[in-house]
């Protein structure tokens, strides 16, 4: 946190900031704020008294840095939850904890990590579904989302509608008790009430640093908020509120990040118009990009700003889970990254991307679960229920498979192929 010192009046009084803030631990508490005192007329010796040349000069914060883990679309369909519901015990209905456990240890330990929640969470009060592109997923699963330790939780994709703006609104109900009762603070960011909820920036304290946070897709399947809707879907198209909230939120905190719902579904090809898009943000003030919607890996890159500062964009992190049927939709990323202040300035540090495999076992997508790259077997890639399934085209599976995407996705240098 930044320090703060008061200016000197008629070399009468001198107010002095007296307390900084410790680096928070992993546990994600909030910082402390700075503590400040007076300290009475008459009892500072004249020689101490600064002088108003050194009382205002500009202040540098303390080092200090932020880890963080993203992955991609959580897209719960019908035979990711009926794994969920085949493991369930004690009474339970579903144990989603069997499609995620291999990664809950590496998400546990990031200061921060985020998800794009694809599927909506309607509070347990529609019709479960996960077929038809017509999506509602069980309060089970938000549940087990935050027990991973999701600290951030993204709403702005193209499904956020598809149980009308009822499901919208249980949903938002869903996530605000989940904020009350989370052990550590959860911001859910992408769909909002109204305009003075947008307005109300999502901002993560954690290790002295302000982290915020933004959100917005590009489509909502054809759908659209009524007229007389007061809630709020912020769109990629709507670039001046992007520019000012990017903006605004900047002279807030250390550090923006922006998650972008964005480009066309099923190829590894960015869109110029993402690119540009991206630039625009990045040039705007964005640290990092997150980008989801393709649901397949695609490339990531700094992003060089017109004062030499750079940015860092993933484009586009494929599926975390997906009950889909296509090679080049069973691998998606896990980012990895460090936002660090150093001398008053933000850099992007330790950019790296985990492969994750969505695995199943026949062609009826038995027991679906997701497996980082390094701890994905021979026997698993023989076993994959990807070439027996009926549905898609793009059948083949094997480690020359899994090596392309990778390689054709991801740049070396930001390779992680090992615990």
């Amino acid at each position: 946190m930044k320090k703060r010192f008061a200016a000197v009046i008629a070399s009468l009084l001198l107010c002095l900031s007296i307390s900084g803030c410790d680096a928070q631990k992993i546990n994600h508490t909030p910082t402390q704020p700075v503590q400040t005192s007076a300290i009475p007329v008459g009892t500072v010796p004249a020689d101490s008294i600064l002088s108003t040349e050194t009382a205002t000069q500009p202040v540098i914060a303390e080092d200090a840095t932020v880890t963080f883990l993203a992955v991609g679309d959580n897209l719960v369909q019908k035979r990711v939850y009926e794994a969920a519901q085949k493991y369930a015990e004690d009474g339970e209905e579903y144990n989603f904890n069997y499609c995620y456990k291999n990664v809950q240890d590496r998400i546990a330990a990031a200061d921060l990590a985020y998800i794009n929640q694809e599927t909506i969470i309607a509070n347990d009060e529609y019709e479960i579904s996960g077929a038809n592109l017509n999506f509602n997923s069980p309060t089970a699963l938000g549940d087990e989302v935050v027990d991973l330790g999701f600290d951030v939780i993204c709403m702005a994709n193209n499904h956020a509608l598809d149980k009308g703006t009822g499901g919208l609104s249980a949903a938002l109900d869903y996530w605000d008790r989940k904020k009350k009762e989370a052990a550590t603070p959860l911001q859910v960011i992408g769909a909002y009430r109204d305009e003075e909820d947008m307005s109300n920036y999502r901002i993560s304290e954690v290790n002295g640093m302000k982290i915020g946070w933004l959100a917005y897709t590009e489509h909502l399947n054809g759908y659209q908020l009524p007229a007389d809707s007061s809630m709020r879907l912020p769109q990629t198209d709507e670039k001046q509120l992007i520019e000012a909230q990017i903006k605004e939120l900047k002279t807030m905190t250390d550090a923006v990040i922006v998650s972008a719902h964005w480009g066309t579904e099923d190829t590894h090809v960015v869109n110029e118009n993402v690119k540009n898009l991206a630039q625009e943000m990045i040039e705007w003030g964005a640290d990092v990009i997150i980008g989801t919607h393709p649901h397949t890996l695609q490339t990531m890159e700094y992003i060089t700003r017109s004062d030499g500062t750079k940015g860092f964009v993933f484009y586009s992190l494929g599926n975390f889970i997906s009950a889909q049927t296509d090679n080049f939709n069973m691998i998606g990323g896990m980012a990895e990254f460090a936002l660090q202040r150093k001398d008053g300035e933000i850099t992007v540090e330790q950019v790296q991307l985990t492969p994750l495999i969505t695995h199943y076992d026949d062609g009826n997508l038995s027991n679906l679960r997701v497996y980082p790259y390094y701890m994905y077997t021979d026997e698993l890639v023989a076993d994959h229920g990807v070439p027996a399934s009926p549905w898609g085209t793009a059948k083949n599976w094997s480690w020359d498979v899994i090596h392309k995407i990778v390689e054709d996705n991801v740049p070396e240098e930001f390779r992680r192929l090992t615990e």
